[in-house]
């Protein structure tokens, strides 16, 4: 899919999530629903989920696809390098990503975005993989910012 169409696709979703995450101002359901459509709505979309950041662990949250781990490393993996950057990080090749964690080994490659709250605290981290690799880019991680500011709204 090119840039100018995913980046459409994005926009629609972003709308859809707007109008769905309005009905309720609990954080978990809002996880939930941004995975199951996101999920949906993208092919290469192998795990799709969150990790939440309690008491200094990053634990499993709301999350579409195969088991996940439950509890990620700290300081280790490209879900700690987001939260550590406060970036989205992109990951063509998660065989290539140092201390990257293999919850699953189909998966190829990996976007992790941040979630911030209102404050800009980092709350959880949208974990996406494929079992392609360079499924992403900055077009996904724009594309995932918006959506994830949706959360806290």
């Amino acid at each position: 899919m090119n840039s100018d169409a995913k980046s459409r696709r994005y926009e629609r979703i972003h709308s859809q999530l707007s109008d769905l995450l309005s009905q309720t101002p609990d954080t978990t359901a809002r996880m939930a629903t941004t995975a199951a459509l996101l999920h949906h709505k993208f092919k290469s979309f192998f795990w799709t989920g969150f990790y939440r950041l309690i008491d200094g662990q990053l634990t499993v949250g709301p999350y579409q696809g195969p088991l996940a781990c439950q509890i990620l490393e700290k300081d280790k993996g490209v879900c700690w390098a987001g939260v550590n950057s406060r970036e989205p990080v992109v990951v063509p090749n998660v065989h290539e990503f140092p201390g990257h964690i293999a919850c699953d080994s189909r998966s190829k490659s990996e976007i992790v975005v941040p979630c911030k709250d209102k404050n800009g605290n980092i709350y959880a981290v949208l974990d996406i993989d494929s079992t392609d690799f360079d499924t992403f880019d900055e077009t996904d991680a724009a594309g995932l910012e918006n959506i994830t500011a949706l959360l806290t709204r």
